[in-house]
């Protein structure tokens, strides 16, 4: 038996993750154990977990592998900085401490964690190798083409390659500083949301507005080839200099100063954010079909972070030449621990690869799972007020019919997700029936921002009842954003279908109008039977009382806050905010029969919204 561990830290969104024999036993990012929202320090507390789930000791394991090489990536800031003097010299000063510190002694910090009990190797791969080795390896292709688009890893931010078998091969990339991942991020601070964090904020505010700056983008801030690859004007940005994403000249080109944190969205930054991922699509496009020139396969594997643009993703669906898609679940950083150990298992390794025609990435529900006992000893902590049901048959019912009656739902079942994406066993469920619920979720539970649309989760047989998906297509990650099905969207009247901005928010588009967004377009999750029969059933008793086979998921947390972990997150949650109904397992507790807890001003302030 052969154990490997991955790790990805120092950057953000550390992770840990344990392979058996090439078989994923866990995986988690830090941050569910830490609550620090895409935790960036060693991720200790996930790699124990992992320890535990696989059952083994620091001796047992045959190596451990970083996702990246901290020297190829020192090297790059340290020529950055040397290219830049005087300019860029506060910026490498600040960036020192850690890594004199931690980055560049990674092999010392790794044993010092474990004690010295390590008895194996100590592997790197590199960065884009780490993100194409999670999109390949457990993908359900026996041959595909990869394609990895994110910030940047130690000089690359976008490659390419071919995977056969047990073998990557990177064909092309495009180094630091021309990155799209980078120019996402410019823009996602520009428009006063959290760099890292925000961006999937930025495409959901995009449908808002109208792209009326495409041409101010190719005229000054990046130049475009016909092969997808590109060049990024460094006069617009600061990245390269100072600790800031964009500059001066940056903001005169749009005639405004950056948007302040939590003021009110203008038009003007809902068209700057569609004319931002207008572009984006437009090079992933050009990408994805140039590498299929090149390659002529039929399958794609997407990761870094920019696969989380599940717009992008199903743009390409719908007009690229690609038959199948697979995105790694845990595109980004995280997902690096993951490739890594995968990338030395088969190829550093060259055991043989058995393809799962699925994919072996087990539904990505590869974190904690928690027993009676633990959820047991939590309610009692809280004197809470429940009833356990007997069975799983029984709980999913009863779920089913509190949807159905218009509550929302904390829903901790099972094993928890591995990626930012909440797949059923961390969800906020709701009926998207509700023309209120959009509004309702967003306010009052979520406490985040009103634009902010939800996803789908539908059986994966009714999905093409709903949605204009091709036939046969599955999305069980929520990475593909497809458009609502003619046969349930509504008919605008003419006030509605002049209405700007925000205002989009006042029509109703579809039939289900809680997943619906203003473009008509829906975040999809398609749910099977044998990957996760909890949420399957759930779903299905929704189906058999309302004769829809679509419920909202959305993530079980608070905005500023990482998805639930234990029990006591879950109850935090649902205490602290809106929420009707929770359900850890078979424990089912209805809000109005809870005592006040204290601390709610406590848990308001450290999750305060971002």
């Amino acid at each position: 038996m052969t154990y490997l561990l991955g790790i990805s830290a120092y950057y953000h969104d550390s992770a840990a993750a344990i392979i058996k024999d090439g078989i994923i036993i866990a995986a988690a990012q830090e941050e569910r154990f830490t609550r620090i929202k895409q935790d960036s320090n060693y991720p200790i507390n996930a790699i124990n977990y992992c320890m535990k789930e696989a059952g083994i000791k620091p001796e047992q394991l045959d190596g451990v592998v970083y996702y990246e090489k901290p020297f190829v990536k020192f090297e790059r800031i340290l020529e950055t900085a040397m290219a830049y003097v005087p300019v860029s010299m506060r910026s490498f000063i600040n960036a020192m401490p850690v890594w004199l510190n931690k980055k560049l002694f990674i092999p010392s910090e790794i044993d010092k964690q474990f004690e010295k009990r390590l008895r194996c190797p100590i592997y790197f791969t590199s960065h884009h190798e780490s993100h194409c080795a999670s999109a390949f390896f457990p993908s359900p292709f026996d041959e595909a083409a990869i394609i990895c688009l994110d910030g940047v890893g130690e000089w690359d931010t976008t490659t390419w390659g071919i995977g056969k078998g047990n073998k990557i091969e990177i064909k092309q990339k495009i180094e630091f500083p021309h990155s799209l991942g980078l120019l996402y991020s410019a823009f996602t601070g520009f428009l006063g949301f959290k760099v890292n964090s925000g961006e999937y904020k930025v495409m959901g505010l995009a449908p808002y507005g109208e792209p009326i700056y495409k041409d101010l983008f190719y005229n000054n801030l990046i130049d475009i080839k016909e092969d997808g690859s590109f060049w990024l004007n460094q006069e617009y940005f600061g990245y390269c200099t100072t600790d800031y994403m964009y500059n001066d000249k940056f903001e005169k080109l749009f005639n405004r100063p950056a948007r302040k944190p939590e003021t009110a969205l203008s038009q003007n930054d809902m068209d700057i954010a569609a004319s931002l991922q207008a572009v984006t699509e437009e090079i992933i496009l050009k990408i994805a079909k140039y590498v299929h020139t090149q390659t002529g396969m039929k399958n794609l594997c997407l990761a870094g972070g920019c696969a989380l643009n599940c717009v992008s993703n199903g743009n390409i669906l719908k007009n690229g030449p690609y038959d199948n898609i697979w995105t790694q679940p845990a595109a980004g950083d995280a997902g690096g621990a993951l490739g890594a150990a995968l990338a030395v298992y088969y190829m550093g390794l060259n055991n043989v690869r058995s393809v799962n025609h699925n994919d072996s990435q087990a539904g990505s529900l590869l974190g904690p799972k928690y027993s009676d006992e633990q959820i047991l000893e939590t309610l009692n902590k809280f004197d809470a007020k429940f009833k356990k049901y007997d069975s799983e048959e029984e709980v999913t019912k009863i779920i089913a019919k509190y949807i159905a009656e218009g509550k929302s739902i904390g829903h901790f079942a099972g094993r928890m997700e591995y990626g930012p994406r909440a797949l059923g066993n961390r969800s906020i469920l709701a009926d998207p029936r509700n023309r209120e619920m959009q509004r309702n979720l967003n306010l009052a539970i979520k406490k985040r921002e009103s634009f902010r649309p939800f996803a789908p989760s539908c059986l994966e047989e009714d999905v093409e009842k709903y949605f204009d998906i091709k036939q046969g297509k599955k999305s069980p990650y929520m990475l593909l954003t497809q458009p609502v099905s003619n046969s349930i969207r509504t008919e605008l009247t003419e006030e509605e279908k002049h209405y700007k901005g925000i205002d989009k928010l006042k029509a109703y588009r579809s039939t289900l109008p809680a997943i619906t967004h203003v473009n008509y377009s829906a975040r999809i999750q398609t749910v099977s039977k044998e990957v996760n029969p909890r949420y399957w059933n759930i779903i299905n008793e929704f189906k058999k009382l309302t004769d829809c086979s679509v419920i909202v998921n959305t993530s079980f947390n608070i905005r500023g806050e990482p998805i639930v972990n234990t029990p006591e997150n879950a109850y935090k949650c649902f205490m602290f905010t809106d929420l009707d109904v929770l359900v850890l397992e078979n424990f089912v507790l209805l809000k109005e029969e809870q005592k006040a807890i204290e601390g709610i001003e406590q848990y308001q302030k450290q999750f305060k919204l971002d």
